[in-house]
């Protein structure tokens, strides 16, 4: 059976069988879809979903021993060790009393960099910190002081007269607190910062080592992780990998199983056809290796056709969930391809076993 012959016989075979062979390509794009779309978003999901934990705050406080401050060039050894990609805020704080005796927490902050550490938070309005009378009230906070625009408040017998320019509603400890520009809070209560929030970019590894590191440059210092969130985040990232992993293995099982559906009822079909070839001096090799080129035919159709829409879905689903395109990444074709030759392959083997003990003179005889 010549090359020739055989590459007309397989063209034939999927162009008059179009139906199983619809449904066949149909499968094998479906697998190959999916993969690349998994796959895709894999590629860039570690960056993605730490760039989402990144909205939720602090991964790190830094508090100095009780009723002391932070030593003052702390701030910036701390910067420099965190990197340029971390963020972080110095917070100051006293317990201040209105005119009318009530006690409210005041913290002072750079809000530039609050704002940027703590982008969850709630904000209608952030005041200027180049006015140093203007504050933000947390909810309760304001709900304590009262309605009025500007509140009076005393620490250590000096008093300050703020003015209500935004409102902060987080559901913490937060809503409770007055939060002034830092330069402010300190010329009037001569406090200096006592806690560092900071934010370190990345997963659990490059977290622990950065605490590792400000312990020991910095050990006059507490530093502690916000657990909840590294936890969270290493917890949340484990199990999208194996998630992940999963809908591909089942998808591929899924499609397996479909496939080998198509191709078994394409060689009952076609019984009398290959006992006709093997009659005409087909060996069944030959006939075994038409039925597999195919299968692989099909597979590397369904690539093609599944790599667009897979990298499609993955652009879809990226910017709809995390609000930034993913790319086509060609990097992962190799293995959708790998993936799809796998699945066809063996979703031929139980046909190749019937086509293998097929009987030509049995066959033609009508038996």
């Amino acid at each position: 059976m010549s090359q020739l012959t055989l590459t007309h016989i397989l063209s034939r075979s999927i162009i008059h069988r179009r139906a199983r062979s619809i449904s066949a390509l149909i499968a094998m794009t479906v697998s190959a879809g999916v993969a690349t779309a998994l796959l895709t978003l894999y590629a860039d999901l570690d960056q993605k979903l730490h760039k989402e934990f990144r909205s939720f705050g602090a991964n790190i406080v830094l508090t100095a021993p009780a009723n002391t401050a932070l030593p003052p060039e702390a701030f910036a050894h701390v910067q420099q060790i965190a990197g340029p990609d971390a963020s972080a805020a110095e917070f100051a704080y006293a317990v201040a009393t209105t005119s009318t005796g009530t006690a409210v927490v005041v913290a002072g902050t750079d809000f530039a960099a609050a704002k940027k550490l703590n982008s969850w938070w709630q904000v209608d309005t952030w005041p200027d910190a180049a006015a140093p009378n203007t504050a933000l009230f947390g909810k309760r906070a304001a709900t304590a002081v009262g309605n009025t625009q500007t509140v009076t408040l005393t620490y250590a017998s000096k008093t300050v007269t703020l003015q209500k320019i935004g409102r902060l509603t987080t559901g913490g400890d937060e809503d409770s607190r007055i939060y002034l520009p830092l330069a402010a809070f300190t010329a009037w209560t001569g406090l200096s910062p006592s806690v560092i929030e900071l934010q370190v970019p990345g997963g659990a590894k490059r977290v622990e080592a950065t605490i590792a590191q400000l312990k020991q440059q910095l050990p006059e210092i507490q530093v502690q992780p916000v657990r909840q969130l590294v936890e969270g985040e290493s917890r949340i990232v484990d199990r999208t990998h194996a998630l992940m992993y999963g809908a591909v293995l089942l998808i591929a099982l899924t499609v397996a199983v479909s496939v080998l559906a198509t191709l078994s009822a394409s060689v009952l079909e076609r019984r009398r056809d290959f006992a006709l070839m093997k009659a005409l001096g087909g060996s069944q090799m030959q006939l075994m290796a038409m039925f597999l080129l195919e299968a692989l035919v099909l597979a590397l159709a369904g690539v093609a056709a599944g790599f667009v829409v897979g990298s499609a879905a993955a652009w879809i689903i990226s910017e709809g969930n995390f609000h930034t395109a993913t790319l086509p990444h060609l990097s992962v074709l190799p293995t959708v391809l790998l993936v799809n030759l796998i699945i066809a392959t063996l979703a031929a083997l139980l046909p190749l076993r019937v086509l293998r003990g097929l009987q030509p003179a049995a066959l033609l005889k009508g038996e």
